[in-house]
């Protein structure tokens, strides 16, 4: 199945013009025509079946035909808040593998050590988009905006909160043995290349998180994004 993204509420029998891009795709690469059936998801769970009604480029016109709600399919909710990398590759390498093997929420955070001060959102969203289309999900992850680590600790609300840091203390606490509980908040921060402050992973505590380990190697930022995505997902899906 081919996937495509539109940002609409809609019912069986309204139509819509899709936007340039998903367009241009659709006619002029795929060589859709009037008549033929797309499948489009507006990354809330929804998912609709249409059909072509006008096949120009620019004015690509679609009919819905049937409308399909589907419940998220993970038993909880997972927010890293990760420090964006030096080199912008491994950081959407990160998002595109996150939002594939399943997250909810990513905030970018630039931290004491940071080697990012900026980042690139628009196209950022656009890695995600592409990701969830790829693997076929119909919920979008949530980009949050670029936040100092302080104000992203302390706007944080999960069940669950933890720090995966390198320092002594973290070395005693596996991440995947302390995500205990199913159906639940879980949030993680992970830091950049030259690890989180003493100071910052003070403030951290100070606000709930667990200081914990990823493991006995110590991991870049992308990789330790995608490992603990993915030992959350194994040890509960």
């Amino acid at each position: 199945m081919q996937l495509f993204y539109q940002k609409i509420k809609a019912k069986v029998g309204d139509r819509f013009l899709m936007e340039a891009e998903e367009a241009r795709h659709l006619i002029k690469v795929l060589r859709k025509k009037i008549g033929d059936q797309v499948m489009v998801s507006n990354g809330e769970g929804d998912l609709f079946t249409c059909q072509i009604t006008n096949d120009h480029p620019k004015k690509c016109n679609l009919e819905v035909q049937q409308v399909e709600t589907f419940s998220k399919v993970r038993n909880y909710y997972l927010h890293l808040l990760i420090a964006p990398t030096k080199t912008n590759d491994r950081f959407e390498f990160f998002l595109e593998k996150a939002t594939e093997i399943g997250i909810d929420e990513i905030t970018p955070i630039l931290c004491e050590h940071s080697e990012r001060n900026t980042i690139k959102a628009e196209r950022y969203q656009k890695i995600l988009l592409s990701a969830m289309k790829q693997s076929l999900q119909f919920h979008l992850p949530k980009l949050n905006e670029f936040r100092p680590f302080a104000e992203a600790v302390q706007r944080t609300k999960s069940d669950s909160k933890f720090i995966a840091h390198c320092e002594e203390e973290a070395k005693s606490y596996l991440f995947s043995s302390l995500a205990q509980k199913p159906e639940q908040k879980i949030a993680i921060l992970i830091g950049p290349e030259g690890d989180f402050s003493k100071e910052e992973i003070q403030l951290a505590k100070q606000h709930d998180f667990k200081a914990v380990s990823l493991g006995k190697t110590r991991l870049r930022t992308e990789t330790a994004g995608i490992f603990a995505v993915q030992q959350i997902a194994t040890k509960f899906e």
